[in-house]
């Protein structure tokens, strides 16, 4: 990740919310390629999921805080709100749709490394990913890395579920 970040509070009271703002400023603000954008917890008296944008030059920062600051985003600071963020925005994160080997998946994005929950080996580059068309790598030591699962017929998916069921859902 850059040292060019800036985070955006905006008082989002979820992951789900969270990504669509991510969405919406790269889709309204026309951000760089290159450009990561994370999510992270902000715990507290008011817990809420502030984001970041992570870019690859000063001139970009100082014209997004504008940017963002004229456009109402929210509460707009210099840098990273901790170091492990969740990304969302990413190089590649738009190829990453159906299914595709580990190798791909690695070729074809910023995401570093692949880890499979419960295992101590990382996957092999042939084994198949269904990526679900939602891939939500996070930042752990300086690498993007994205946890994932065993799933049925040898395949792997994506530890975070695009439509996980509420906690609780049944009651």
């Amino acid at each position: 990740m850059t040292p060019y970040a800036l985070t955006v509070d905006a008082g989002t009271g979820d992951l789900r919310a969270a990504d669509h703002l991510l969405h919406a400023m790269a889709a309204g603000l026309a951000l760089p390629e290159g450009t990561f954008g994370c999510t992270h917890l902000v715990r507290g008296d008011r817990p809420r999921v502030a984001v970041s944008l992570s870019l690859p030059s000063r001139p970009l920062l100082d014209t997004l805080r504008e940017r963002l600051t004229a456009a109402g985003y929210g509460a707009v600071t210099p840098g990273l709100p901790d170091a492990v963020g969740r990304a969302v925005l990413y190089p590649g994160a738009t190829a990453l749709t159906g299914t595709m080997t580990v190798a791909e998946l690695l070729a074809s994005s910023a995401i570093d490394r692949v880890t499979v929950l419960g295992t101590p080996e990382p996957p092999g580059p042939e084994t198949r990913m269904v990526t679900r068309d939602h891939v939500r790598p996070q930042w752990q030591r300086d690498g993007l890395v994205l946890a994932a699962t065993p799933a049925m017929g040898g395949t792997l998916v994506p530890f975070e579920a695009p439509d996980p069921t509420p906690c609780c859902a049944d009651h």
